[in-house]
């Protein structure tokens, strides 16, 4: 499904800017999302969907390393309006067909601009549009866009280039490195001695799908992570289509309830966090057995609610440590030499090929070059509005996720409140709309984007200082709270002094 559109390819054509009412950045799960939603709530509006890959998908085009699968169950993690039909934990082949079912049955692919990398957005006061320096990645073409509206559908981190640690001596290593985010299609483990740094939900996934294809495999973590294991099914769901329900209600019904066990596990986690860990460190032990060390391998330092627990479905992680065809180191790194690994310990880890499951570089908007009338604009110094708009920034909405819950059920929920924007502007007759503090915001204290109390990844704390700030008061931040943002968006005032129209 490689759309390139319409745009003509000599340089005299290429030079007059296409116009659209919205530009969607992006077609990954938030930007395919965005796009039904337009084509369903707005229909009279011409938008385009520009794609620096060569096809869609965004994160599940990206990675593909071995046994890539979703973290969060697809009941969530799907959009609201298909229904997901398979088993709640799934690969990215899984997660591709369903996107690619979603473009096909809605006509999305005739807006999706793919191989088109943004450079730069200017916005103009004057002419109340967003201009756009785009380079058509196959001709190498330099071409302009100019939109309306910008929704920001790129995700949250940069997809050409994984963060990898600056350890000593990373450069004597005579093995092979390689980063799950730009893994290589030809990489042949048979025989291999491999070490996976990392203890989060990517080294969870790679660990067991390389276990039985190579030499041996060390799990290097610096310290432990928390996981829920569990069988890679639903109950209700299986339940539900033995009495023949309907897809679509099935598909609302586990929704809510496993939405509904999340609330309640999330709140568990703040009000009794020794007791949801020792429940999660028992599903460890029943897999690992008694005379398994979890204090130092799964006992993580921090508290359950301060980062997301990844899902290990049939425990397979677990399963392979006990089988023998995984080993678990907790330590930290000294240096590296030309064979492997030397610890703080005094012991190492000789290795062939190490994999660095070490996180993501958080991306803020693309690493696009952004300006208002010329003046480069730093969205640190602006204020989060609801976490999707930003002071001081002239028709745009960004969508960023949620840390606990699945991602794309924030998709759905901003993309209402965009197509209701759109369509309230229509009827006032403007072209702009901007946030702005009210009188009775000025003495607010100012707040990094997220409490580090609250929640406290490194890709999130490494790149807190690029994000936009937040406020002490509901509208100024970014909720977590996937029920309260359900019932709080559609019922946002657009008419509230927070929007300033022109």
């Amino acid at each position: 499904m490689n759309v390139q559109g319409n745009i003509a390819t000599n340089p005299s054509a290429a030079q007059q800017a296409e116009h659209f009412d919205v530009i969607v950045v992006g077609a990954g799960i938030s930007g395919i999302g965005a796009a039904y939603h337009l084509t369903t709530q707005s229909p009279d509006k011409r938008f385009a969907i520009l794609e620096m890959k060569d096809g869609f998908g965004g994160t599940w085009h990206t990675h593909r390393y071995p046994g890539i699968r979703s973290d969060s169950d697809l009941h969530t993690f799907g959009y609201r309006f298909k229904p997901w039909t398979s088993a709640p934990i799934a690969t990215a082949a899984e997660i591709l067909s369903y996107m690619g079912e979603v473009i096909a049955e809605n006509g999305i692919d005739q807006h999706i601009r793919y191989g088109h990398k943004i450079l730069s957005a200017n916005w103009s006061n004057d002419d109340k549009l967003w201009t756009l320096t785009v380079t058509r990645l196959e001709t190498g073409e330099t071409l302009p866009f100019t939109t309306r509206f910008l929704w920001m559908c790129q995700g949250y981190y940069n997809h050409a280039k994984g963060y990898t640690p600056d350890w000593p001596g990373l450069d004597r290593f005579k093995g092979t490195v390689v980063h799950p985010q730009t893994w290589p299609d030809d990489l042949d483990l048979s025989g291999k001695r491999v070490t996976v740094i990392g203890s989060g939900a990517t080294a969870a996934t790679v660990v067991p799908a390389i276990a039985d294809k190579c030499a041996g495999v060390t799990m290097l973590q610096r310290s432990p992570t928390f996981f829920i294991t569990g069988r890679n099914a639903n109950a209700l769901a299986e339940t539900l289509r033995e009495l023949d329900i309907d897809e679509t209600w099935i598909h609302e019904i586990v929704r809510r309830k496993i939405l509904f066990d999340q609330e309640a596990f999330t709140k568990r986690t703040i009000s009794e966090p020794d007791v949801v860990r020792d429940e999660l460190l028992k599903g460890v032990r029943a897999y690992l057995g008694k005379d398994y060390d979890i204090a130092t391998h799964f006992t993580p330092r921090y508290r359950p609610w301060r980062q997301r627990i990844a899902f290990i479905p049939d425990g397979d992680l677990f399963q392979s440590v006990r089988a023998g065809k995984a080993t678990v180191v907790t330590d930290e790194i000294d240096h590296f030499d030309e064979t492997g690994i030397v610890l703080k310990s005094g012991n190492r880890v000789d290795s062939d090929v190490v994999v660095t499951a070490t996180g993501f570089d958080l991306n803020v908007l693309g690493d696009i070059a952004f300006s208002i009338d010329d003046k480069p604009l730093n969205f640190a110094d602006t204020v989060t509005y609801r976490g999707m708009m930003f002071t001081g920034v002239p028709n745009m909405v960004w969508i960023f996720g949620y840390f606990r819950a699945s991602w794309t059920l924030r998709v759905d929920i901003v993309a209402d409140f965009v197509c209701r924007l759109l369509r309230h502007m229509d009827e006032r007759g403007v072209a702009t709309v901007t946030p702005a503090l009210r009188p009775e915001d000025g003495d607010m204290p100012l707040l990094p984007w997220i409490d580090e109390q609250d929640f406290n990844p490194g890709y999130i704390m490494r790149g807190l200082h690029l994000l936009p700030k937040r406020g002490d008061k509901p509208e100024w931040q970014h909720d977590q709270n996937y029920w309260n943002d359900r019932d709080v968006f559609p019922a946002i005032d657009l008419d509230d002094p927070v929007f300033h129209y022109a």
